[in-house]
């Protein structure tokens, strides 16, 4: 038996979307810089989605999903398993709606973001640190609260909510060549593509992901969604498995995935802090890291990259750990 295609976002719903956040979410900037562009052999933009709310653009997806509901599904409460932004992002986006939130957590969930949840003032359930067991305690919460469930990435409003990235980029930056963003469970990147490959079809529209956690290549080359990997990667946002709606989209709007270890992931990063000023967590450095690790594919051109976010905790940054 052929098993249901998921409802996929269309570009519409984008525009929605866009419409429906902009009173909450912030247009993000874009900035340069002359020596990145040196380093890395091309020109590059640099989309900063960690000066988003919450510090990541996980915000954008979840107030769209959770603006979108009636008062009658809001008011039962807002539901979500996170290994940290989505969670921040949910817990955020609830109370601006005047509802409340729960966010299932994993065990080893950075310190840094598990403060962000709470601080929000969402209530926060431990869990075993596997998408089955995420997947499993988010839904038997779900069944015994009546909350409604928003998940991180296999939502059509949190995708739609993330391609508004892709929208305030595209139309602050036409003349791109590439578009690179991270990828885990799929949510930036689908929301990008079917954005991008709408606004400018000739648009090379790629992912970045963990060697270590490389489960969305994997789907992407079988035609199947790869659920058995187990994740080694110091990006803890990227530790997420497609999901078949993200990978429908994939499939339809994407160029591939370029993968690449957590030592390149680290060099860029660092790159990231040292020459541009910002505060980015490894999965938000991931996407220049690839752009570095592949000089002679994107030599000389107009290269867009998503800094996906920015929290990370400052007693332990990755550089000082491989030092000690």
């Amino acid at each position: 038996m052929t098993a249901a295609v998921p409802t996929l976002p269309a570009f519409a719903d984008v525009l929605s979307a866009a419409a429906r956040i902009a009173p909450h979410a912030q247009q993000t900037p874009v900035l340069r810089s002359k020596s990145l562009d040196g380093i890395a052999g091309c020109r590059l933009y640099f989309k900063c989605e960690n000066l988003q709310r919450v510090g990541a653009f996980k915000f954008r997806g979840a107030c769209n999903a959770i603006f979108a509901l009636d008062d009658t599904a809001a008011a039962r409460g807002i539901l979500t398993q996170s290994s940290g932004n989505h969670g921040a992002a949910v817990a955020l986006a609830s109370r601006l709606r005047g509802t409340s939130a729960t966010v299932v957590v994993p065990e080893g969930a950075p310190a840094v973001k598990l403060a962000a949840i709470a601080g929000y003032g969402a209530r926060i359930v431990r869990c075993a640190p596997t998408m089955a067991a995420r997947n499993g305690a988010a839904a038997a919460l779900a069944e015994e609260t009546g909350a409604h469930l928003v998940h991180p990435f296999d939502d059509a409003h949190v995708i739609a909510g993330q391609g508004t990235v892709a929208l305030e980029f595209l139309r602050s930056e036409p003349q791109l060549d590439a578009l690179l963003t991270p990828v885990g469970g799929g949510g930036l990147l689908s929301g990008c593509a079917l954005t991008a490959r709408t606004l400018r079809p000739e648009l090379e529209i790629l992912g970045a992901e963990p060697a270590g956690a490389a489960d969305a290549h994997a789907s992407l080359r079988e035609g199947r969604c790869i659920t058995d990997m187990v994740a080694n990667t110091i990006c803890d946002g990227l530790r997420g498995q497609l999901a078949p709606r993200t990978l429908a989209l994939l499939q339809r709007h994407s160029d591939g995935i370029l993968t690449v270890d957590d030592d390149a992931t680290i060099e860029a990063m660092r790159l990231l802090w040292e020459r541009l000023k910002l505060v980015v967590e490894p999965s938000g450095a991931i996407a220049l890291a690839a752009v570095l690790r592949n000089r002679e594919r994107f030599a000389g051109r107009r290269v867009g990259i998503v800094i996906s976010g920015g929290n990370v905790d400052l007693d332990t940054l990755p550089w000082q750990a491989r030092a000690s």
